[in-house]
């Protein structure tokens, strides 16, 4: 890929279960306060622990403030020279159930409202867009909408990006983990021998990339992909490898700059195993590793806009979070972060993985 520009993350705006603004996520993950929570009224006959945005407001009204935000913390008038990219997994599918289980006619479902452009067929509403593209490639959505970005970006295609990571929780999803027995009905606590499970959540992170440098601003490196189609649920043993090597590739850095990795971390056997060794094949420089799932739980389509947004706190902030829960590593070869500590951090790499061997790796680091 010829690169013509640099490309910078200058505006961030986020809600999940872990915080109602950017600074509450990053404070609840360096103390460990879980945004996670059993409910026994969600899903029957089963608990499970999962992540709700505490908000009064609709989650399409938090949407729109999540936009408004970006745009009022950045030097734009409007987004009319802004591509918008959503990334999301299950699009409008709760406005779906909703409408269904309280009428149980499937006549009365929107089919605008339902598709994964839903996302952006509601914004559009508010704001206009010089264009739109929306991704669903299940948990890796909002990382291959940042990977996208990127590239038209770095391309000159493009002079700036809004990328939008947003799931909202619904049953269906939540339904289909528990089929797939994965669930837990605690905080999830990947890596760990006793790990039980992972938690279905919900978010909104915004994000604004543009090829000038703003004040704090945290440059967009490298992204890596791999695709291997190896399982439909079952992650490849070199999938994870494959996708970070590529993001060092397109970085032109070394394994040995990364100083800290944000692991994809779900808690699941098939994930936690394949990732760790993978990042020590990788790195056998052994930089810092986290996750931040048993805070914000797996937000599926939007975990990797929203661990981006967590990957660039952690530059601006040279703050490295606690590995929250971590009792027993059951890979004791990798360097977890067993408290929040202030460190260099020049750059940082975030995993994404997703059903049907699709992984994203992304690069973050210092604006030079």
């Amino acid at each position: 890929m010829q690169i013509k520009n640099k490309v910078f993350i200058t505006s961030t705006s986020s809600i999940s279960c872990a915080g109602n603004n950017n600074i509450e996520l990053f404070e609840n993950i360096c103390t460990s306060n879980s945004g996670i929570t059993r409910e026994e009224n969600y899903f029957h006959n089963s608990i499970p622990a999962i992540g709700k945005i505490k908000s009064q407001s609709t989650f399409y009204e938090n949407l729109i403030v999540q936009c408004q935000n970006i745009l009022d913390n950045s030097s734009l008038i409007n987004f009319k020279d802004t591509i918008l990219i959503i990334g999301s997994s299950v699009g409008g599918m709760s406005t779906t159930e909703e409408i269904f289980f309280k009428s149980n006619n499937y006549k009365d479902i929107n089919s605008q409202m339902h598709n994964i452009d839903a996302i952006a067929y509601v914004l559009k509403q508010k704001f206009d867009f010089y264009d739109d593209i929306s991704f669903s490639t299940a948990c890796t959505s909002s990382a291959n909408a940042i990977g996208y970005a990127y590239e038209v970006l770095a391309k000159g295609i493009y002079k700036n990006a809004l990328v939008i990571g947003v799931d909202s929780l619904c049953q269906t999803t939540v339904g289909g983990f528990l089929s797939l027995g994965v669930l837990s009905s605690n905080p999830c606590k990947p890596f760990d021998k006793k790990r039980d499970g992972m938690n279905v959540s919900e978010a909104i992170a915004c994000l604004l990339l543009e090829t000038s440098k703003k004040e704090n601003s945290v440059e967009v490196c490298g992204v890596g992909y791999s695709s291997d189609a190896y399982h439909m649920t079952q992650p490849h043993p070199d999938g994870a490898r494959t996708a970070m090597i590529n993001a060092l590739k397109t970085a032109n850095i070394q394994p040995n700059q990364i100083n800290y990795i944000n692991a994809h971390g779900t808690g699941t056997i098939a994930n936690d195993t394949s990732e760790a060794n993978a990042i020590c094949l990788t790195f056998p420089s052994k930089p810092y590793v986290g996750s931040t799932k048993s805070i914000t739980g797996h937000t599926l389509g939007a975990a990797g806009a929203i661990e981006a947004i967590i990957s660039c706190m952690i530059i601006q902030n040279q703050t490295i979070p606690v590995n929250s829960f971590l009792e027993e590593p059951e890979n004791e070869e990798i360097n977890f972060s067993t408290q929040t500590i202030k460190s260099n951090v020049n750059y940082v790499l975030s995993n994404s993985f997703a059903f049907g061997g699709n992984n994203c790796s992304l690069v973050f680091g210092k604006a030079l």
